[in-house]
C-alpha cells in the first residue's frame, strides 16, 4: 500500500505518493497527467501529515518561490526498470535554467549503460514515464528542433516550469501535433 497527499501549485493540483514505510517519495503527478499513478500497482490511500510529504511540500514551496532546492534533499524512490532509473538519474543532473534534448539524454544513457548508441525515442519513453515530475526535472527536456514537446503534464505546465526557472522560452516553439499537448 502506498500513501498519497495533494499539494496545490501554480501549475495545478499535484498528487504526491510515498512508499509503505512513509520514508521515500515514489510519485509526484500533475492533475490529469498522462501515466498518473501508473507505477503504483497496489493503489494509494490518502494520508496527510507524513514527514516525507512535509519535506516534499517544503521543497515545492521553495521551488515555486523561485529558489533552487536540490534533488538530493529528498529521499526519492521512483519505481521503474534499470533503464528508466538511469534516464531519471541523468534528468537529475540537468541544471536549473538549462534544457537538453532527448538525443542528449540518449547519448548519456548509452554511455552509462555501456552501449554504443541509443535512440532518442527510447530515452523519450523513459522521460515520459518519470513518476516524480518537477523534482526529477523531465520538463527540462526539449526536442532537437526546439519544440516544447513530450511533457506528460502538458505543454502549458512545461512552459510555466521552464519560465519559473529562467529559461528563455522565445527560442522554442509548441508543435501543432504531439503526444503531450
Amino acid at each position: 500500500m502506498y500513501y498519497s497527499t495533494t499539494y496545490p501549485s501554480p501549475v495545478g493540483l499535484l498528487t504526491l505518493a510515498c512508499d509503505p514505510s512513509g520514508s521515500q517519495l515514489v510519485g509526484l503527478w500533475l492533475e490529469g497527467q498522462k501515466y498518473h499513478g501508473n507505477t503504483m500497482m497496489e493503489g494509494m490511500t490518502e494520508k496527510n501529515g507524513m514527514p516525507v510529504f512535509d519535506r516534499a511540500k517544503d521543497w515545492l514551496d521553495r521551488y515555486f518561490d523561485g529558489k533552487k532546492p536540490g534533488v538530493g534533499e529528498l529521499s526519492l524512490a521512483p519505481v521503474g526498470s534499470a533503464f528508466r532509473q538511469e534516464v531519471w538519474r541523468i534528468l537529475c543532473e540537468i541544471p536549473y535554467g538549462e534544457v537538453v534534448t532527448y538525443g542528449d539524454i540518449a547519448k548519456k544513457t548509452a554511455v552509462k549503460m555501456g552501449r554504443t548508441s541509443m535512440s532518442g525515442q527510447a530515452a523519450g519513453g523513459a522521460v515520459a514515464h518519470n513518476p516524480i515530475s518537477i523534482i526529477i526535472p523531465c520538463h527540462r527536456v526539449v526536442g532537437a528542433n526546439g519544440s516544447l514537446t513530450g511533457y506528460a503534464g502538458g505543454i502549458q505546465a512545461k512552459i510555466k516550469l521552464l519560465e519559473l526557472e529562467g529559461v528563455d522560452i522565445s527560442r522554442f516553439f509548441v508543435p501543432k501535433k504531439g503526444t503531450a499537448l
